[in-house]
């Protein structure tokens, strides 16, 4: 029996290997670490011998207090990594926040597939896979030759581990310019840049790849049979548990360095591809509309330093005065992807009110992303953001409709460990936060749409 999945978690910023019990549906045990790109070399990139370390002794550690039944994978998009035919990379992990490949855009732009093929859009920097395995091919033909696959990023951990060499949809369905969502397949770039022969097969993320290799068992500890999962996308991670229990419509929001905004069973509505709306691919293979922005780097650099200790007199304080933060803090993604941050009515705040103003600054971007994918019923807050009271209470306001902010402390861990899992259905747990009933919170929200229309 499968009970207790060690879940391997890159983050962007943290990396995690934690220990999830499907009994319960809960986290047992967790590991984290900081996880930052290299600088050196022909480009920033990805520390994967840090983290291949961090992972093997967090597998052992963990192991040592709870037998480990099964181990699944789950990491941040826009990344994927050119392996040769000993499974070694050709070329570093790359970095998608590395402007290097803006300097092709032109070039690519000729090349990429337009928004209704893929629903992907133009992103910055390598934020498009597609951009980056472009650049690199043009700046290191000799390496790029070399490579035998393109991985996906968890697919990439996950040949480490067993030694298997597949891809899911989770990934390529990540605004990578690579996969077509409505035919379930590689998209023109693809062939029209000759990469078909580098995409191994794509496998459902449910997959057991195979059990892990001889050599890590024996690293670990681990028992040599323990099996592998192929592994998804972190947001659909966050997601997976809502699509096998959640009655739509209904939207999910993963909140991380990104808040990835997800509608299920909404109305159809015509994306806005030039304000950071895509078309994710769930790990049953399915279009799910979505529009995201980065709030938790944006969380990050607000609060850094900074309490996040308040009171109500606070927030009645930034209601009355309507202090306000508006868009946006990081440039180039996001609803408002060209306007610049600014504070109102902001002289004298103190601590208190500093961190409300933030908090509904960050709520409000996150219904903003909602109303762009026309999402509907309750929204559930999976990751940090669910602990924030501030937020999840002004983004019932903001949407008028109900917010359950979830219980588990990394909703893509769960996400994750049921790929390991025979349960059909699955019992989430949250605090549930209906909208307002004082007329103030959502007074607030208007006013703040107001002055974001102002900004132009």
């Amino acid at each position: 029996m499968t009970r207790h999945v060690a879940v391997i978690d890159i983050g962007k910023t943290n990396a995690k290997v934690a220990l999830v019990d499907l009994a319960d549906l809960r986290e047992v045990a967790l590991r984290r670490m900081a996880n930052a790109p290299v600088l050196d070399g022909p480009y920033p990139h990805h520390d994967v011998e840090l983290l291949w370390s961090f992972i093997l002794d967090s597998l052992a550690e963990i192991n040592r207090e709870q037998r480990i039944d099964a181990i699944s994978i789950t990491t941040h998009g826009a990344t994927g990594a050119l392996v040769d035919t000993a499974g070694e990379l050709a070329l570093p992990v790359l970095d998608y926040e590395f402007a290097g490949p803006d300097t092709l855009a032109e070039d690519y732009d000729t090349n990429r597939p337009a928004f209704a093929e893929t629903g992907t859009p133009r992103l910055p920097v390598g934020l498009n896979l597609g951009a980056q395995l472009f650049w690199q091919q043009k700046r290191f033909p000799a390496e790029f030759a070399k490579a035998a696959a393109i991985l996906m990023y968890p697919q990439y951990w996950a040949l480490r581990l067993t030694g298997v060499a597949a891809n899911e949809v989770t990934s390529l369905g990540c605004h990578t310019d690579l996969w077509n969502p409505w035919k379930a397949d590689f998209s023109s770039l693809v062939d029209k840049m000759q990469w078909r022969h580098l995409m191994v097969p794509v496998r459902p993320a449910k997959d057991r790849l195979g059990p892990i290799l001889p050599a890590l068992a024996i690293r670990t500890g681990l028992d040599p049979q323990t099996p592998v999962f192929c592994g998804l996308h972190d947001s659909n991670a966050s997601l997976l548990p809502h699509l096998l229990s959640d009655t739509p419509p209904f939207s999910v929001v993963s909140t991380g360095t990104w808040v990835v905004t997800m509608a299920v069973g909404g109305n159809k509505i015509a994306l806005d591809p030039a304000r950071d709306t895509l078309v994710n691919v769930n790990a049953l293979g399915n279009p799910v509309p979505s529009a995201r922005f980065m709030g938790g780097r944006e969380f990050s650099l607000l609060t850094e330093g900074q309490s996040d200790d308040w009171t109500e007199a606070d927030i009645a304080t930034v209601l009355a005065r309507k202090t306000s933060l508006l868009p946006s803090t990081q440039q180039g993604s996001g609803p408002f992807p060209h306007h610049r941050a600014a504070w109102l009515d902001a002289d004298g705040i103190n601590g208190g009110q500093r961190f409300a103003a933030i908090s509904f600054y960050l709520a409000l971007m996150t219904a903003t992303c909602l109303d762009l994918i026309d999402a509907g019923g309750p929204t559930t807050v999976e990751g940090p953001f669910a602990r924030n009271r501030l937020f999840t209470r002004m983004l019932a306001a903001a949407t008028a409709r109900a917010v359950i902010a979830s219980e588990a402390a990394t909703g893509t861990s769960i996400g994750a460990a049921l790929l390991a899992s025979d349960q059909g259905t699955v019992q989430g747990a949250g605090e549930r936060f209906e909208p307002p009933v004082d007329p103030a919170w959502a007074d607030y929200a208007r006013s703040w749409r107001a002055a974001v229309d102002a900004q132009g």
